[in-house]
């Protein structure tokens, strides 16, 4: 989805450029799909629980239901160990989806997405957007320029310019 900070209106949900094809393409590989997410405008008094729920299910309305939404209310001091970049979220979505950590993979934008990945035994693969800050990029072991090139490297038939950015660390 675009990113929308401490979005509670299900109207606002617009999805990025070849996210629906992304989604299509792990769905049709027979790839259980989930989110996970850090909400802490819930903590933080700036959205409610409902507000939260109405949105994913404007998510799920625009992609066709997700196997797993595992979601993080606690703001960032809370101390709270589902909360990314902590393992808590992916882990708890690994559980949900019956699939081992080591065999998972998650897809995200920001620095915190790659590090929960790890924290968890997971592969991390950084997909960078305006917001994706420079020192991300530059930690993360794995990019793509777009969601559908983060799922075509995941599913092997990535293109040999998606492959070179991969090993040389350019996100670009």
């Amino acid at each position: 989805m675009a990113d929308v900070p401490y979005n509670g209106d299900p109207s606002r949900v617009v999805p990025m450029p070849s996210a629906r094809a992304a989604v299509a393409a792990v769905r049709a590989a027979g790839i259980p799909t989930g989110v996970v997410s850090n909400q802490s405008g819930v903590a933080r008094g700036l959205l409610t629980r409902w507000q939260v729920e109405a949105v994913r299910r404007r998510v799920d309305e625009l992609f066709g239901p997700f196997a797993v939404w595992a979601v993080c209310p606690h703001g960032p001091d809370d101390g709270c160990g589902c909360r990314k970049p902590a393992p808590g979220l992916v882990l708890a979505a690994c559980e949900r989806l019956g699939v081992p950590a080591a065999r998972t993979v998650v897809i995200g934008d920001i620095g915190t997405d790659v590090a929960a990945a790890h924290a968890a035994g997971a592969r991390g693969v950084l997909v960078p957007t305006p917001v994706t800050r420079p020192q991300e990029i530059g930690a993360a072991g794995e990019t793509a320029p777009t969601l559908i090139d983060a799922v075509r490297l995941l599913l092997g038939s990535e293109d040999r310019a998606v492959t070179r950015q991969q090993r040389s660390g350019d996100s670009r």
